[in-house]
């Protein structure tokens, strides 16, 4: 049993945070970022006092070519001990890939749609079948001692169908428990989500999916509509105690157009922290972190706070 902050049974004392930017952020770039580059903003984010920490992902060079140097970034990287490294792996021979560094990676992470429309424009396969495909991913990488995270990606709306029903999301994220994930992070993937809904969601699956075995229940929001900041609050209503964020709001999602970033790791610690919620994080040393992606980027980054600065009480 979590605690919760101080006298108001609703909020809990802290939380935890993966960094996602240095895989959802960079493969969402227009350009190459230079393998050194990557490797050292990858380094500084480590020693942010983040603990969770996704590195990049073993896709085909062609189909992600920013993300092509996956094995090398992997190799290179200067991780301090506590820091849990994951990667994304979306089949077999991603897997396999990946497990060519085994002695590198903690944690390996699998991904699907909620909409068969959208699963088809990602990955090119139905729901059924990526689900299918999955279940020998996850067996697999349990058997190499990995821990597993399941993401399903549209879990609060879809581009091209709209309304997904929560127990279809549901029955994804059940199936995906089953089959030997120990996380599952339920994809805002475009900004489509809002704060009632995220309530709902998150209460349901907590009775679906609780229990002795129950898995961990990760949040993953967009900014795509501004939201995003309120669908956290929600969710820390509901108990959810483990997030994903991308420093400086990168990323996004390829598929459609104008789906924009993820909500920015500095301005979800930030509110945290002026919440009196303890994520482990140095804001400070976050928001260097993103300044310095801006420089390698050469254009302006979207988060609030690497903008306005943190909060300064005189």
């Amino acid at each position: 049993m979590s605690e919760r902050h101080g006298g108001d049974g609703e909020l809990p004392r802290a939380v935890r945070i993966r960094e996602v930017g240095p895989r959802d952020g960079f493969q969402n770039e227009p350009e190459i970022i230079p393998t050194e580059r990557k490797v050292e903003l990858i380094d500084a984010l480590a020693r942010t006092g983040c603990r969770r920490l996704e590195v990049t992902s073993f896709v085909r060079a062609e189909v992600i070519p920013q993300l092509a140097d996956a094995g090398e970034v992997l190799e290179r990287i200067d991780i301090p001990e506590g820091v849990s490294v994951s990667v994304l792996v979306p089949n077999e021979p991603g897997l396999d890939a990946a497990l060519e560094h085994r002695d590198r990676i903690d944690e390996v992470n699998v991904f699907l749609s909620a909409s068969e429309t959208h699963n088809r424009k990602n990955v090119n396969r139905s729901v059924a079948e990526s689900l299918t495909a999955l279940e020998r991913v996850l067996a697999r990488a349990r058997e190499a001692g990995l821990r597993c995270e399941g993401v399903i990606s549209t879990s609060f709306g879809c581009p091209y169908e709209g309304h997904v029903p929560l127990e279809r999301v549901l029955d994804i994220a059940a199936a995906l428990q089953q089959a030997g994930a120990q996380e599952i992070a339920f994809g805002d993937t475009t900004g489509m989500a809002n704060p009632r809904q995220v309530r709902a969601l998150f209460a349901a699956a907590g009775e679906r999916l609780g229990g002795p075995d129950g898995v961990e229940l990760t949040a993953h929001f967009h900014n795509t509509r501004g939201q995003g900041l309120a669908n956290v609050l929600s969710a820390l209503e509901s108990g959810v105690e483990s997030f994903e964020s991308s420093f400086g709001e990168l990323g996004g999602c390829p598929v459609p157009p104008g789906a924009t970033g993820n909500i920015a790791s500095e301005d979800l610690v930030s509110m945290l922290h002026e919440m009196g919620i303890s994520t482990g994080i140095d804001l400070p040393a976050l928001l260097a972190c993103a300044r310095r992606a801006q420089e390698i980027l050469g254009r302006p980054l979207g988060s609030h706070t690497l903008v306005a600065g943190p909060v300064e009480w005189r």
